[in-house]
């Protein structure tokens, strides 16, 4: 795949705070709170934004007054607002739209979980996971994210970021040309050019993944779908696997850019 293929990406949220612009601040507390796996304390937003208290506390304030924010004993997590915003884009999402028949086709053929990604803030973040209907399982939990750095996911959007975003990321994990930086971008090439990926154990220790793009008009990446199981269960039939990804994200694809 040769064209200029790319994903579409948000700042990142732990970026400094002198690169954050004074209007911009409120959202970058937001999309760490979005992030965060539990509620934080104004000390761990402090150093994950690197704001001072008192605009973090500015911040913060006009958060809770629209309830985007919820404080208690002095800890901050994601408001009931969230929840709304997360109803309305379910609902009015082109892209979920579309891919979810088709993810729910692919786990019923494969028997094994199916999730749809994308980049945001430095991210790989889940928008929707239909679940294997084996009791032995994998999954992403819808709404959560994972760095742009391990795994199938990860890697399958990172590979398709601007050369810019995508480079300043892989200088950050691994310093500018290191051999890890060259082994890195080298891997994001090769997945450029085959239009797939496979990892094993990468996140989770046994997990087998398979992660592909989703492409609208003209050739731009908007997504990824990735197909998800325990390693042992994809020894004889990872062909077969890795073939049905890639037919579904074809089908995505073929509806994404009409």
């Amino acid at each position: 795949m040769n064209a200029p293929e790319r994903f579409a990406t948000a700042q990142d949220p732990a970026a400094p705070a002198a690169e954050i612009s004074a209007a911009d601040r409120v959202l970058q507390v937001l999309a760490v709170l979005a992030c965060a796996d539990c509620a934080l304390s104004a000390a761990d937003l402090m150093q994950r934004t690197g704001l001072p208290r008192s605009s973090l506390y500015r911040q913060l304030a006009r958060l809770k007054r629209f309830g985007f924010v919820v404080e208690h004993g002095g800890s901050y997590a994601p408001g009931p607002l969230g929840l709304q915003l997360a109803r309305g884009f379910d609902d009015g999402s082109h892209l979920v739209q579309v891919a979810r028949p088709i993810l729910v086709q692919l786990t019923e053929q494969t028997r094994e979980s199916a999730g749809l990604l994308v980049a945001a803030n430095g991210q790989a973040v889940c928008l929707d996971m239909v679940e294997s209907p084996q009791s032995l399982r994998c999954s992403f939990v819808k709404g959560s994210s994972v760095p742009l750095r391990v795994g199938a996911s990860a890697k399958c959007v990172l590979a398709y970021l601007p050369a810019v975003q995508r480079d300043a990321l892989l200088s950050q994990h691994h310093g500018r040309d290191t051999a890890a930086y060259n082994e890195a971008a080298a891997e994001l090439a090769a997945l450029r050019e085959r239009g797939y990926i496979t990892t094993v154990g990468e996140v989770d220790a046994g997990v087998w993944g398979c992660s592909t793009p989703l492409f609208g008009s003209g050739r731009r990446a908007l997504a990824a779908i990735t197909l998800m199981a325990p390693h042992q269960r994809v020894l004889q039939q990872e062909a077969q696997l890795v073939q049905a990804t890639l037919a579904a994200a074809a089908r995505i694809s073929r509806i994404l850019a009409e």
